[in-house]
């Protein structure tokens, strides 16, 4: 089973869950990606240990090569003294070393194929994490900006605003009516002064239209003489 199917069967079955309980979509995403960062987790381990194991094999078929080599040497001094017994023990023993080597080498190809495979698997889950992580910031600022817009609009829509603005209008009124009285008292405090003060200017308007007829009046008999 691949690391994406394993990863897509366990987040299924949270999400499954967690939708049967009717869990927000915030917690949601937070399980994928926490599933997908332990998955990832996984991941990188297996392939730290699938470098050891090359390293290990790559040590072995070093060793093996060197065996293989040392009864090859050892076959041709037998061959040499005329012990074929010997060269034949020191070839069989080579063709071991030979065994011993083609079985690491088939599977360092095979480590070295794995190895491909989940650096692969590294590079897409590690953009699928990055992606469900923008996924997740977005979903969290839509969450907070709808949540700010109905607090706002209910702020707005509230019968409890209208009253206290009702009620400013109120006071308002109150303020202006009190000032109103004000201006009213002081008019009526001013009114007895007013009085004379008219008193005063009329009788000096009279004087004055009174001498003034007087003038027109002396002007009109020196004409008529």
């Amino acid at each position: 089973m691949g690391i994406f199917s394993r990863l897509s069967d366990i987040i299924n079955s949270n999400l499954n869950a967690m939708l049967d309980k009717a869990e927000d979509p915030e917690k949601i995403a937070r399980l994928i990606i926490q599933e997908m960062e332990d998955t990832l987790v996984e991941v990188r381990t297996a392939a730290a240990r699938s470098m050891a194991d090359k390293k290990e094999l790559l040590r072995e078929i070093n060793e093996f090569e060197h065996t293989r080599d040392d009864w090859a040497a050892k076959a041709e001094l037998a061959i040499d003294k005329g012990r074929e017994d010997l060269a034949r023990g020191a070839l069989t023993a080579k063709q071991k070393a030979e065994r011993e080597i083609e079985a690491r080498k088939s599977a360092l190809a095979a480590a070295d194929t794995a190895a491909e495979k989940r650096k692969d698997d590294l590079i897409k889950l590690q953009a699928k994490l990055d992606e469900a992580k923008a996924k997740h910031r977005t979903l969290m600022v839509r969450r907070q900006s709808a949540e700010q817009t109905i607090k706002v609009r209910s702020q707005i829509d509230s019968t409890k605003v209208d009253d206290a603005m009702h009620r400013y209008a109120k006071i308002e009124r109150k303020v202006d009516e009190l000032e109103a009285y004000a201006d009213t008292y002081d008019a009526k405090g001013r009114s007895l002064e007013a009085q004379f003060e008219e008193l005063a200017a009329s009788e000096s308007v009279e004087a004055e239209l009174a001498a003034m007829k007087a003038k027109r009046g002396g002007s009109s008999k020196k004409a008529e003489g």
